[in-house]
């Protein structure tokens, strides 16, 4: 079942042999398209088609239920064409999909392996599936399109043994430069934060940037091959990814002082006035590591993590100039309208006045204003008090 139309002035050529079912409406089966005239019937070649998920002629088809599957678990989400008017290729749609089922996409096992299987042969880099066709290829590149922009969408997958087999080219070409990870030193520029880098798919940049004559160590750089930059783009981007990974990692926050993390909970940070230590922190410390705890009174706004608590939710109060005051969780508030769902579910939603009275309730206040007070000892000391709280 199409769900999406979409309009655009194109001349099309006459068809042949349709089925008329009105004077505006025209179906060609043997392409699987359905062609409707604009409401005025004028013949400019305006159409209204519905193309968007219609098989496309001469392109390999999915497995039987594989555009269902399709629809049924991605469109809830997100409106069709976002996903059709991308070009990737097999391994970047499986990562796409792993990102999705970590956020919550519902699912079985054959209905994800149904809907890679689509899009891998729909919607691939060199697949004319949806919306017009695949971008010309770039050179030293996979037909990603402008190599600078890229996209978030367009993240380069690194292959480890072509990664592998880079770092045999950098050793011998770059690594006296640029350093054993990339990083740069007194003789050549730190890689890992080069644009050019970062704006490089599979040798997109990297490859005409060598060839105006960049020095190497050993053989010039205009005389490498396509694979040799090919593999050398991802060696470099594996150290890039590296060190991404490399700065996430949590250091030690247990360094502070257990006592006076207890003088600051029950004193000048004043949130005994909320919480107890044998109460709704009682063995706080069983469930969350110290990271986690830090991260917990910080920014308890943050959903998410095994062991935690969803926060309570904000509410606001409304009183109009006349009638009664209406309480609900917070769903939207600025300078010119505040909206909120009442405790029977529905939205409500109302236009900032002069006599409109609002009042928010943030559970979480207390802890927002903290942050402009804290100083680093107090953040290490709370979470040395919090972690004898098992």
């Amino acid at each position: 079942m199409l769900n999406r139309l979409t309009r655009f002035d194109v001349p099309l050529p006459a068809p042949t042999k349709p089925r008329s079912i009105d004077r505006n409406y025209f179906r060609f089966p043997d392409a699987g398209l359905n062609l409707y005239t604009d409401r005025m019937g004028k013949h400019r070649g305006t159409w209204v088609a519905a193309l968007l998920l219609a098989p496309a002629i001469g392109v390999a088809q999915p497995p039987a239920g594989a555009r269902e599957a399709f629809l049924k678990v991605c469109s809830d989400c997100h409106a069709v064409e976002t996903v059709t008017s991308q070009r990737r290729t097999r391994a970047q749609w499986q990562e796409n999909i792993n990102s999705m089922i970590a956020r919550g996409a519902k699912g079985s096992d054959r209905e994800f392996a149904l809907i890679l299987d689509y899009l891998t042969s729909q919607y691939g880099p060199t697949n004319p599936g949806g919306r017009g066709t695949a971008a010309a290829p770039v050179p030293g590149g996979r037909g990603r399109g402008n190599a600078f922009a890229p996209g978030p969408a367009d993240k380069h997958i690194v292959d480890t043994a072509a990664a592998d087999r880079g770092r045999k080219v950098y050793a011998a070409e770059c690594i006296t430069c640029h350093g054993t990870h990339a990083r740069g030193g007194d003789k050549g520029a730190d890689l890992i934060r080069s644009e050019l880098l970062l704006h490089d798919r599979y040798g997109s940049t990297i490859g005409p940037f060598l060839k105006k004559g960049h020095p190497t160590q050993t053989t010039p750089a205009a005389k490498l091959t396509e694979a040799q930059i090919e593999d050398l783009s991802h060696t470099l981007h594996q150290e890039v990814y590296n060190t991404l990974r490399a700065a996430l990692q949590i250091q030690n926050v247990l360094t502070g002082d257990p006592k006076a993390g207890a003088a600051y909970f029950n004193g000048a940070g004043k949130c005994a006035t909320c919480h107890s230590a044998t109460g709704d922190l009682a063995h706080i410390a069983a469930r969350l590591d110290p990271p986690a705890l830090q991260q917990r009174f910080l920014f308890p706004s943050t959903r998410g993590g095994r062991g935690t608590v969803s926060p309570k939710p904000v509410t606001v109060t409304v009183t109009p100039a006349s009638g009664a005051a209406i309480t609900g969780t917070l769903v939207h508030l600025d300078d010119f309208n505040v909206a909120l769902r009442d405790s029977s579910g529905e939205y409500r939603s109302f236009k900032r006045s002069a006599s409109l009275k609002v009042v928010k309730n943030d559970p979480t206040q207390a802890h927002h204003e903290l942050l402009d007070q804290y100083t680093d000892q107090n953040i290490h000391d709370i979470v040395a008090y919090l972690e004898t709280l098992k």
